[in-house]
C-alpha cells in the first residue's frame, strides 16, 4: 500500500513526486535519485531541504544514509553533515511521524555518535525535532530550542 504525504513541522517543498504501479516515489536531489517514498524518506527529504533552503547548510556538505559499523555490526546514518574541512559535525536521525520521539530514538542516535563523535545530534519524526548540542571532552550535552544556521555552528 502507498503512503500518503501528511503535513510535517517542517516548511513544504515542490519535490518531484512520481508514481508507478501503486507506488509513489520521491526524487532526492543529494543522491540524484528516486526513492520509495516512505513515512520516514518523507521526513527525511523535508528536513534536508529545511537545512539547505532555511538553515543555509551546503547540499555538498550533506550526506544520505552513510554506513558505519557499531559493535561489528553495519548501520546507516539517515543524515550527516560535514563542516568545509571535512570533519563530520552533525548526525540526524528521522523517524517516520508516528514513531514517537523518545529516550530510545534518542539512544540510538547517541550511539550512532559514539562512533561519528560529532557536536551536533539532531533526532526528528518531521513533527517533533530534537536538537542537542555535545560537548565530548567534557561529556555533556545540552539541548537547544532551535537549530542555528550553517555558519554559526
Amino acid at each position: 500500500m502507498a503512503f500518503t504525504p501528511v503535513a510535517l513541522n517542517l516548511p513544504g517543498y515542490p519535490f518531484k513526486l512520481t508514481k508507478k504501479e501503486e507506488q509513489y516515489y520521491i526524487f532526492d536531489e543529494i543522491r540524484k535519485k528516486h526513492l520509495v517514498l516512505t513515512p520516514e524518506e518523507w521526513v527525511r527529504q523535508h528536513f534536508i531541504q529545511y537545512l539547505i533552503v532555511v538553515k543555509t547548510f551546503p547540499k555538498s556538505l550533506i550526506q544520505v544514509e552513510g554506513g558505519l559499523t557499531l559493535n561489528n555490526l553495519q548501520k546507516r546514518t539517515d543524515v550527516v553533515v560535514y563542516n568545509i574541512s571535512g570533519e563530520r559535525i552533525m548526525i540526524i536521525e528521522c523517524k517516520a511521524p508516528a514513531v514517537k520521539i523518545n529516550q530510545a530514538v534518542f539512544d540510538q542516535a547517541a550511539r550512532y555518535n559514539s562512533v561519528h563523535k560529532v557536536k551536533w545530534l539532531v533526532v526528528t519524526n518531521g513533527l517533533n525535532h530534537c536538537y542537542a548540542k555535545i560537548n565530548h571532552q567534557e561529556g555533556q550535552f545540552s539541548f537547544i530550542e532551535e537549530l542555528p544556521v550553517y555558519q554559526d555552528l
